[in-house]
């Protein structure tokens, strides 16, 4: 009841009311203008007709083109005027010049090592390309001289990531979409304020929609109170724009610049299961000491820049600097990053390339499996063709209507060949793929449209390092206690399920 009341009293009951507001005097205009409604209809339509037509000449993807065209054509009056506001691309635009700069700071300062690329080359043409995709379109470059150590679930790395803060001499950046007050938080709160008080420059940068009902309005002036600094990615604002679809899903830790973490696992309770909230949480994380490093810290300061409007000299944040132990080189490690304004949909096109270019098996663990027309191809064709494909979804949802979309995808892909299975503890939030024994993704892109296109994400290519077998083990582990869908499971489901399933499925690039 509390929580409901400072929902409600504070900024979420706020930006509620001026929305509500906003709609009510949308509907005053029209009644008062009601004698010129033919004038006004036909307007409407002439302005839904433009742009379906302007939908369907787009590169969008042909998914999300359907699900704007047919609510358009279902609300003839309002349908142009919706996606103008949330799918049109001006606003994308400006917010690609404003955020332009990031782009040229990240070219400037990651360069890719020849000699690298030769031994990959040497080793397999294949996993060249792949590395060479993501070195030209995320702009970031492939390293050896780096250890990668695959966490299997929160309390792992929760407790690695204490020992890492601890050891922290010179900074901390933190960059997450979720941070709630509780005993994750605060106690990793605790360290960063003796930290800061020790001289450490402590940074932390969080969402501000993915903490909309966990933090109060002013948090980041809380946290620069107590030395630290603070950036909220996005403010939400209580206006009508696809500004507010563009979130910082990142997650990721850089301490002293020798050492990172990335993954599943948002700084919250229920990811190292100190609570219980769909049952037994399976979250994931990865941490890299080495050169690699560096190409997270320039992904936090780049953001960084542009969020506090420095300009920072960025080699005093390389790794070597403050890297008083040798690294232990581990195979090949890539990290990357994926813009929502760029066109190029990075965390796609890196797992498309691994399931065409798997040959023994894909193993993949996704939350959602909200999946395009080209995906279910490429999963389908790769089991026909005799990939042993395994996907793993959670059992317990935590978004009921995103579930219903993930089960909708199943059809398509046991029919095909492709292996599903549900963790049946509870809920799943990792986000992985390993193939061959050789190559695998550890990250925070998950298997919707969401992740694929509208929202900042990273993670990390790994290619023959120890790590790659460490994520294909813990998957095989985690089988044990799934169960897999089968076509009696499909055939069970009731008949107004499935026209729900249908009808979610249209609009599922919109959830």
């Amino acid at each position: 009841m509390k929580k409901t009341l400072r929902i409600l009293l504070g900024r979420i009951g706020f930006c509620g009311l001026l929305i509500a507001l906003q709609a009510i005097i949308l509907i005053v205009v029209i009644l008062r203008f009601q004698q010129y409604f033919v004038y006004f209809y036909a307007l409407c339509i002439l302005l839904s007709v433009l742009v379906v037509m302007v939908i369907v000449n787009s590169r969008l993807n042909p998914a999300y083109k359907i699900a704007w065209i047919v609510p358009i054509l279902l609300f003839p009056i309002f349908g142009g005027l919706f996606y103008l506001l949330f799918g049109s691309d001006q606003t994308k635009k400006k917010f690609l010049n404003e955020m332009q700069p990031i782009n040229e700071k990240l070219k400037q300062n990651l360069n890719q090592s020849p000699k690298i690329i030769e031994e990959i080359e040497a080793l397999d043409k294949r996993a060249a390309n792949q590395s060479s995709y993501i070195t030209n379109y995320a702009l970031c470059p492939i390293y050896q001289n780096t250890s990668s150590e695959y966490l299997n679930l929160g309390e792992r790395k929760f407790e690695r990531l204490i020992e890492e803060l601890k050891n922290a001499k010179h900074y901390i950046f933190l960059e997450y979409f979720i941070i709630e007050e509780g005993q994750m938080w605060n106690t990793i709160l605790d360290i960063l304020k003796e930290k800061a008080a020790e001289g450490v420059d402590v940074r932390v940068i969080y969402d501000d929609f993915g903490c909309l009902f966990l933090l109060p309005q002013d948090y980041s002036k809380q946290l620069e109170a107590m030395g630290i600094k603070c950036c909220v990615f996005n403010p939400f604002v209580p206006l009508l724009t696809i500004r507010m679809n563009n979130r910082d899903h990142r997650k990721i830790c850089i301490i002293d610049g020798h050492t990172a973490f990335t993954g599943g696992i948002n700084l919250a309770d229920e990811y190292i299961n100190a609570i219980v909230k769909h049952g037994h949480w399976k979250d994931t994380a990865l941490m890299i000491k080495g050169d690699a490093v560096w190409s997270f810290t320039m992904m936090f300061l780049t953001m960084w820049d542009y969020l506090r409007h420095t300009n920072e000299d960025y080699e005093l944040y390389r790794p070597h600097i403050y890297q008083t132990e040798s690294v232990q080189s581990d195979g090949f490690v890539q990290p990357f990053t994926d813009s929502p304004l760029d066109n190029e949909s990075v965390g796609e096109t890196v797992y498309m390339n691994l399931i065409n270019n798997s040959m023994d098996y894909v193993y993949i663990t996704t939350p959602y499996l909200i999946l395009d027309n080209e995906m279910i191809t490429a999963l389908s064709n790769a089991a026909k063709r005799g990939v042993d494909v395994k996907i793993l979804t959670p059992y317990q949802e935590d978004k009921w209507y995103v579930h219903a979309v993930t089960r909708a995808n199943y059809r398509a892909l046991i029919d095909s060949g492709v292996q599903i299975y549900e963790y049946t503890p509870g809920f799943v939030h990792a986000k992985t793929f390993v193939v061959d024994d050789e190559y695998a993704v550890v990250g925070t892109i998950n298997l919707d449209y969401r992740s694929l296109y509208l929202h900042y994400e990273c993670g990390a290519w790994l290619y023959k390092t120890k790590s790659v077998l460490d994520v294909r083990d813990d998957y095989i582990e985690t089988l044990k206690v799934s169960q897999r869908i089968t076509d009696e499971d499909l055939n069970a489901i009731p008949w107004y399920n499935k026209i729900l399933y249908a009808f979610l499925r249209v609009f599922a690039p919109l959830m």
